[in-house]
């Protein structure tokens, strides 16, 4: 697993609710290196939830923070990083993860609803949950698979399970 020119020893993309920031920190710790979420880093910044920033300054204005959060942590990290389910919507964005070690994790509807209930404060979520999420894993499922290197399914597995197969699955694509 090595990073591109030094960035993040590995880099978490996937839908919201897919764990990875359960999984990123597990990752993190079994490496022996930091973990980063860079919609914590947006909230920190910013001194409010993404949930306001939304309602306040709309999606546009987040997505330019998130652009600006992803790439300063691409270029400042170097242990586990993880995306914002949206990250990749951006073209740049998506440019500048080409050679990083990208893993997508992946989930069903049905694995949402079981972890989420698809019914919390989400705000891309706000009106009929179940059907925005297929509609929102429609539009990005293939950006997911462009940026990934390897894809890891969490459904009706652990934290530990999914981290356990994220190794496994970078170790076997470094082979």
């Amino acid at each position: 697993m090595s990073p591109a020119s030094g960035g993040p020893r590995l880099v978490l993309v996937g839908p919201m609710g897919v764990g990875k920031s359960t999984v990123g920190a597990l990752l993190a710790q079994r490496l022996g290196v930091a973990y980063r979420d860079t919609d914590d880093d947006i909230v920190a910044a910013e001194g409010r939830a993404i949930s306001e920033i939304f309602v306040d300054d709309g999606e546009e204005r987040f997505r330019v923070l998130e652009k600006a959060a992803v790439r300063t942590a691409l270029a400042e990290h170097e242990g586990v990083l993880a995306l914002g389910g949206g990250a990749i919507l951006d073209a740049d964005t998506r440019a500048l993860l080409t050679g990083h070690p990208v893993v997508y994790l992946s989930m069903d509807v049905e694995e949402a609803t079981r972890r989420t209930g698809l019914n919390v404060a989400r705000p891309l979520l706000a009106v009929n949950p179940r059907k925005q999420w297929r509609e929102l894993m429609e539009a990005r499922r293939h950006l997911y698979t462009e940026v990934a290197r390897v894809v890891v399914p969490t459904d009706a597995r652990t934290p530990e399970e999914v981290a356990e197969a994220v190794l496994d699955a970078l170790e076997k694509d470094e082979a």
